[in-house]
């Protein structure tokens, strides 16, 4: 069950997350690919309203992991885009992805193909207009489809 969506906009981006979010289950794993600028963030800030966060997410580009735990389930949010080769391995995500809270992980595809092989990859690309951006969600594993099939916006 693969799940697409237009959006124009940043607040369309942020509500599809916010729906992913309210129904998210401890140990749920996202997994976020686009390029630069394509809305990773935007839909992190999002799942962080559907677990009704009270901290302002921002990307952690350079610190790697922010930890949010002020929400109904902890949210651990990775960015892994100036990683590359062993340095990704050595985070330690597998305490993350195997844990109570919810993990997204921007730029996942640094990672072998086979590291985490549950949840949902969420795929952000431009389309023509210069706002708008195709969302395509694929779940990979029993935990993913769980998580999709329940989630309605």
């Amino acid at each position: 069950m693969t799940m697409r969506r237009l959006v124009q906009t940043a607040d369309e981006t942020r509500a599809l997350g916010a729906a992913l979010g309210r129904s998210a289950a401890p140990g749920d794993v996202l997994w976020l690919h686009g390029e630069l600028g394509a809305g990773k963030t935007e839909m992190t800030k999002g799942i962080a309203a559907g677990l009704d966060c009270r901290e302002a997410v921002s990307s952690p580009s350079f610190a790697l992991i922010h930890e949010y735990l002020t929400c109904r389930l902890p949210l651990y949010h990775v960015d892994l885009y100036r990683l590359e080769g062993a340095a990704v391995l050595d985070l330690g995500l597998e305490d993350y992805l195997e844990g109570l809270g919810v993990t997204v992980v921007e730029w996942g595809e640094r990672l072998p193909a086979d590291f985490f092989t549950d949840g949902i990859d969420v795929t952000l690309t431009f389309v023509d207009d210069d706002d708008a951006r195709r969302i395509t969600l694929a779940p990979r594993g029993p935990a993913g489809t769980r998580w999709l099939e329940e989630c309605h916006e």
